[in-house]
């Protein structure tokens, strides 16, 4: 991911620095950072983007499960439907379209709650990697400003 490499730099840059004598301070290169933070920024919407996208796909995970699990119960009641005249069949029909009903909503729940992990985490890595990164820019504000 870019936002990754852009902040490797900054981070290499702080580091390669040269020091304040006698302090933990780092004399860094104003132009340099702000560079950077002109990077930072521009890539910071492809990330959003990328949130984005995983949010619309998780939801259309969610709208092909449904709709599955629709026709799954179609297909049920066609079958029910047919074998109506045979008590037993019906009752075994009746038995399956609820079994199948059952795991329909398993795996739907199932996939739902895979989707909206994997949102969640993509979500968090994002909110932990911006909040690292400004605390990194306010700290080499701070640093600026002594």
């Amino acid at each position: 991911m870019e936002l990754f490499n852009i902040l490797n730099e900054l981070e290499e840059l702080i580091e390669e620095s040269p020091k304040v004598p006698m302090t933990k301070r780092v004399m860094v290169d104003e132009n340099k950072v702000l560079d950077y933070l002109d990077r930072i920024r521009t890539s910071l919407p492809e990330e959003v983007r990328q949130a984005k996208w995983l949010v619309k796909e998780r939801d259309k995970v969610l709208s092909e499960s449904k709709k599955e699990a629709q026709r799954m119960l179609e297909d049920v009641s066609r079958e029910i439907e047919q074998r109506a005249e045979d008590h037993e069949i019906v009752k075994k029909a009746e038995l399956l379209g609820q079994e199948t009903i059952k795991r329909a909503e398993e795996v739907a729940a199932q996939i739902r709650h895979g989707a909206r992990g994997y949102a969640d985490e993509i979500l968090q890595s994002l909110e932990g990697n911006l909040s690292k990164m400004l605390e990194e820019i306010q700290q080499g504000r701070d640093e600026l400003r002594k």
